[in-house]
Order: C-alpha cells, then sequence, then structure tokens
C-alpha cells in the first residue's frame, strides 16, 4: 500500500507526523505516559495577548487519566481549559487551587516562575 502524501488542508488542523492523522484522532502513543511525573504549574501570558492561562505539565498518565484530571480540574476553578501539547491549559490564573487540587489527590507538583 502506497503512503497518502497531504499536499494542502485546512480543515484538520495539526497533524500526527506518524500518522499524518489529526492530532485529537490519532492514536500513535494511546497507552504512552505523556509525562515524567515531574509535575509543574505555572502561569504563562507568552502568544496570548497579555491573558494569562495555568499551565500543568509534567503527568505521568495516559492522553484519557490527563483529560479526566483536566476535567476535574477545570470544575474546581470554575474556568474553562482543554489538553494541548502533552500539558493540561486553565484559563485565567488559578495556580493556588491547582496547588490545593493536586495536594489533595496526593499529586507532588512545584510551583514554576514567579
Amino acid at each position: 500500500m502506497a503512503k497518502k502524501r497531504l499536499v494542502f488542508s485546512t480543515d484538520q488542523g495539526e497533524l500526527c507526523p506518524d500518522c499524518r492523522e489529526p492530532i485529537d484522532e490519532c492514536n500513535c502513543n494511546e497507552g504512552q505516559l505523556l509525562g515524567d511525573g515531574n509535575i509543574k504549574v505555572m502561569l504563562e501570558t507568552k502568544g496570548r495577548k497579555g491573558k494569562g492561562v495555568t499551565l500543568i505539565s509534567g503527568f505521568a498518565l495516559t492522553l484519557d487519566e490527563t483529560k479526566d484530571i483536566a476535567k476535574k480540574l477545570k470544575a474546581s476553578c470554575g474556568s474553562g481549559g482543554s489538553v494541548k501539547n502533552k500539558a493540561i491549559e486553565i484559563q485565567g490564573d488559578h495556580r493556588d487551587k491547582v496547588m490545593e487540587f493536586l495536594k489533595k489527590n496526593d499529586f507532588k507538583a512545584k510551583r514554576v516562575g514567579g
């Protein structure tokens, strides 16, 4: 079977480099752990027009488990967010609430940055 070669497309967004499927539908890393277990909580404003996003990275969990944690974090912070680039993004500055949530759920996390 010959490999399909994508010439140009704007309707799918970012594609997985291995299977050439949209990132949301990619199954390449389904059972793999996303992080190394060193959980870092930081505030990021770069590239977001000055708006802050709480970024939580380093979970040693699978993608599905990370999405479950993200859902619980969004509910506890009362804010929106998503899982992008192997990290959880929560809209707004919720570092204190996130650290409290992680401590209650027996995750060891470090607060990074100012």
